[in-house]
């Protein structure tokens, strides 16, 4: 198969999609891989480091889409690159559909087959190309929210962990799975106050029992949301509803119940956000204001550490990559359910419910 590597151009996306060990694997098999031109770069991989794994270098994004069956990405194709996706081109990548309708259509009309990374599922019914960025993600959103507490950034000012004679802050975050774990065990280590919030009762069991003693498990309601906004300084928005749009936990008329520059980050964004202030912002310009609330809502945070972000990406990614480049996209899926259910859209029709839902848009099971 012929595997194609464009360089990112999202807003501040550093990362790439495979790193020189994983185009090594590929043309080992027999497989031809173009690598845009500095695609690597930003992540710490070069050209040259391409070039000896056995890639051939293309100076071109167009080029690389154009001379492609299948390519393999990072982040979602942007407007410029929509009318680059050619009729049976595969696209292996993050793509959270359900929160962005101009791209779901440009990919309707391209006929082209986009397998999402954020859908496919292991035997554990796990999100295994979604956990590595998960971790990353939620790690970073209380370095984050931490940097943007403080009072030059429009925050309270208020040290995480505080000092001895001084209460550190306290953080509240919704959802207690890959996001919300990492988030809630960085901020414990920064010695913060901490409150997770799931609707599961056996992950809030499990949660108690591996969490530090700074970590107290909270059953997510909208009253006890509620109950804790006013004393809390830091929340982490950690919602997944896999393939479809976030439900919104905090509404505009519970920011009066916050103090004044109290931080949100809105690790949802990708799925439309879990507040109903979210929209998104970049790595440029990561946060703005509504009734003196701080909302950081990056939709690429993983992208500001892309070495990291790039080396646990590969690590997830390349045995699909793989499968799907020895098999082809179909003998590959229909001899793996769990790569199937990465399958969001297939010659223009919509083969993932949540999809179709988020839109109201017809859409099929692909058999």
């Amino acid at each position: 198969m012929i595997v194609g590597i464009p360089k990112e151009i999202k807003n501040n996306e550093n990362r790439v999609s495979m790193t020189p060990s994983g185009v090594y694997e590929l043309t080992k098999r027999g497989h031809k891989v173009y690598v845009q031109h500095t695609a690597g770069i930003n992540s710490g991989f070069p050209d040259e480091e391409y070039s000896k794994a056995g890639a051939e270098i293309l100076s071109t994004i167009e080029e690389v889409y154009a001379r492609s069956e299948m390519i393999v990405k990072v982040k979602e194709p942007i407007a410029c690159e929509y009318p680059l996706v050619r009729k049976g081109q595969l696209l292996f990548t993050y793509f959270h559909f359900a929160s962005e309708r101009a791209l779901t259509e440009a990919m309707i009309q391209s006929g082209s087959v986009c397998l999402a990374y954020e859908t496919v599922l292991d035997k554990q019914h796990t999100l295994p190309l979604l956990i590595p960025m998960s971790e990353v993600a939620g790690r970073m959103s209380v370095q984050e929210g931490a940097r943007f507490l403080e009072k030059p950034q429009g925050g309270k000012g208020i040290l995480l962990g505080g000092v001895p004679g001084v209460k550190p802050a306290k953080v509240l975050v919704l959802g207690g799975g890959i996001v919300g774990t990492n988030a809630a065990l960085i901020a414990a280590g920064a010695g913060a106050d901490v409150t997770i919030c799931d609707i599961s009762l056996p992950r809030l069991r499990y949660l108690s029992e591996i969490m530090p003693r700074n970590v107290r498990t909270l059953f997510s309601t909208a009253h006890n949301i509620e109950k804790e906004l006013p004393d809390t300084d830091l929340i982490i928005g950690a919602v997944l509803i896999p393939g479809a749009k976030a439900p919104h936990l905090i509404t505009r008329e519970m920011l009066k119940r916050m103090k004044p520059g109290t931080v949100m980050v809105d690790v949802a964004i990708d799925q439309g956000g879990c507040f109903e202030t979210s929209h998104p912002t970049t790595h440029a310009d990561p946060v703005y204001e509504v009734d003196g609330i701080i909302h950081y809502c990056v939709a690429n945070i993983p992208g500001a550490v892309p070495y990291t972000s790039t080396l646990a990406l590969t690590n997830a990614t390349m045995p699909y990559v793989l499968k799907l480049a020895d098999f082809g996209w179909e003998k590959a899926c229909r001899g793996d359910e769990g790569l199937a259910a990465g399958l969001n859209i297939i010659y223009g029709d919509i083969v993932f419910p949540a999809v179709g839902e988020a839109f109201g848009l017809p859409y099929k099971i692909w058999k």
